[in-house]
């Protein structure tokens, strides 16, 4: 049950995300349902693996490199989930930021009731 909910706001960030930043558009809500879904599964099993090959880069910019990765993971959700688009590196990386603190946000919201 917990899992369901944390994905359904995941789900929720998605949208709200996509509505603050213009250049990327959510074309449907199983669109987010299955973006939200690629994101874990690629978070769990890629980006770990990406981090180690890059930590010398990671080192030397103090962990920024890893908005990059983010950007790039966001960039290649977006080739492979259809009814999700972003118009470039730059809006894929702001909305990296934006998706990580709208869900922060909201899981404090639900974590308070």
């Amino acid at each position: 049950m917990f899992l369901i909910i944390r994905w359904l706001i995941m789900v929720l960030a998605i949208f709200i995300s996509a509505y603050l930043i213009p250049g990327v558009a959510v074309a449907t809500f199983w669109s987010a349902l299955w973006l939200a879904l690629f994101l874990g599964i690629i978070n769990v099993l890629v980006k770990p693996v990406l981090i180690l090959i890059t930590l010398p880069i990671n080192i030397l910019t103090l962990g920024l490199f890893t908005f990059v990765i983010n950007a790039l993971l966001i960039l290649l959700a977006a080739s492979v989930i259809k009814g999700f688009s972003v118009s470039g590196f730059w809006v894929a990386m702001l909305f990296s930021i934006v998706l990580s603190v709208v869900s922060y946000l909201l899981n404090i919201l639900v974590r308070a009731k």
